[in-house]
């Protein structure tokens, strides 16, 4: 995926995109080529880190297990939690000889399909859907089926990449036989280390976002992080410099459920959660001000000027950051050394921090915009702050 430049100054863009100076990390698997694209489309610098993969149950035991035993007597109700599970449930019955006698039991029984995609695979297959929530969440299909009588129902149920343990029990506790379909499960992704580093960057606030389009993603990232005694310290950068987006509540759950608060779009879609995006970060991720006469927009790997997208080097970023949470006050050198990314030897520490001042003024492009101060260090020539 395409990415902005890292060294700024010489050819500044103009007219900057929602996402541009941006950073999202996207940890999809599937379509997550489409996604990216979205958000590049919007101007964002891409991270992908793939945090689980999809495996289907084609060949296993338990979902040919499941099947038969769903064909054994008709079906009352059948869950359809999404589009690709039936499908595949539908291909592998196929496969087994078993898609016309499966099909007629499907056509008998009432289908409660979770959301649009499920509703337009079961379509497709020339079935007809009696229900789809408003929420698209398993909880409000399991609040629908609590609220009806259901003992002696034979339900099957449509697993969505793990054990639906919670909403099993339930409908079992008020005495339904269900059958659960293991259609295909998650699995952590085979190279973890781009989840890793994106691990990483979002605690280092490299990141500026990070998008789940999964609750098993969520779930694989903590893991993850747990692995290497980092979870507190992601939950503690979802909870602080980086929004968690999550592409619905099922997604989020794992989150919320541990007190961060996600960013979640009105529709459970890529689009919609790339749109969120567009119009959350410009609103919450920028610090607005103005120096020397220039109108600054400070965003996660970039700075706007007067209008025009200036992306900046990891460093001098740092630095502007840091003179930004005072504008016009004088920051010293030393407080400066401090924001300064890697390890940096102690005597070439001021040098690092002169370097870093002189990258950050020629990638601004007008003067006068970073002011020294003899023998105490640096400031924006503020006159006033503009606002965040």
């Amino acid at each position: 995926m395409s990415a902005l430049p890292l060294e700024g100054g010489s050819s500044p863009e103009t007219a900057p995109d929602a996402l541009s100076g941006f950073t999202v990390g996207v940890t999809a698997t599937r379509r997550r080529e489409e996604f990216g694209a979205l958000l590049e489309r919007r101007g964002a610098r891409v991270v992908s880190a793939p945090a689980i993969r999809l495996v289907p149950l084609a060949e296993d035991t338990d979902l040919l297990a499941a099947t038969r035993l769903s064909l054994e007597a008709p079906l009352d109700d059948v869950v359809v939690t999404t589009g690709v599970g039936f499908r595949g449930w539908m291909a592998a019955a196929e496969g087994w000889g078993l898609s016309s006698d499966l099909g007629e039991h499907l056509a008998t029984a009432r289908l409660l399909t979770r959301g649009p995609k499920a509703r337009g695979a079961v379509r497709a297959a020339g079935l007809n859907d009696h229900w789809t929530p408003a929420t698209e969440s398993c909880e409000e299909v399991k609040q629908y089926l609590l609220a009806q009588d259901l003992r002696g129902r034979r339900i099957a149920v449509q697993q969505h990449g793990e054990p639906l343990s919670d909403f099993v029990a339930e409908l079992r506790g008020a005495g339904a036989e269900v059958i659960e379909i293991p259609v295909y499960r998650w699995l952590p992704y085979r190279d973890i280390s781009p989840l890793r580093r994106l691990i990483s960057q979002t605690i280092s606030g490299s990141v500026d976002a990070v998008a789940f389009t999964s609750a098993p993603a969520v779930h694989a990232m903590l893991g993850a992080a747990r692995a290497e005694g980092l979870e507190e310290a992601l939950l503690a950068a979802f909870s602080g410099p980086v929004v968690a987006a999550c592409v619905g509540p099922v997604t989020a759950d794992p989150l919320t459920s541990r007190g961060v608060q996600t960013l979640q779009p009105d529709r459970s879609r890529l689009g919609a959660l790339a749109r969120a995006l567009a119009r959350h970060l410009p609103e919450h991720g920028v610090t607005r001000v103005t120096a020397g006469d220039h109108q600054l927009e400070i965003r996660g790997h970039a700075v706007v000027v007067d209008g025009e997208l200036r992306p900046l080097p990891p460093a001098p970023m740092a630095v502007l950051k840091r003179l930004a949470d005072k504008p016009g006050h004088v920051v010293s050198r030393a407080d400066l050394r401090t924001v300064l990314p890697g390890s940096i030897a102690r005597d070439s520490a001021e040098h690092a921090v002169e370097m870093a001042i002189t990258r950050l003024r020629r990638a601004l492009g007008p003067s006068g915009i970073v002011e020294t101060v003899v023998k105490r260090g640096y400031r924006l020539a503020c006159l006033y702050e503009a606002g965040f």
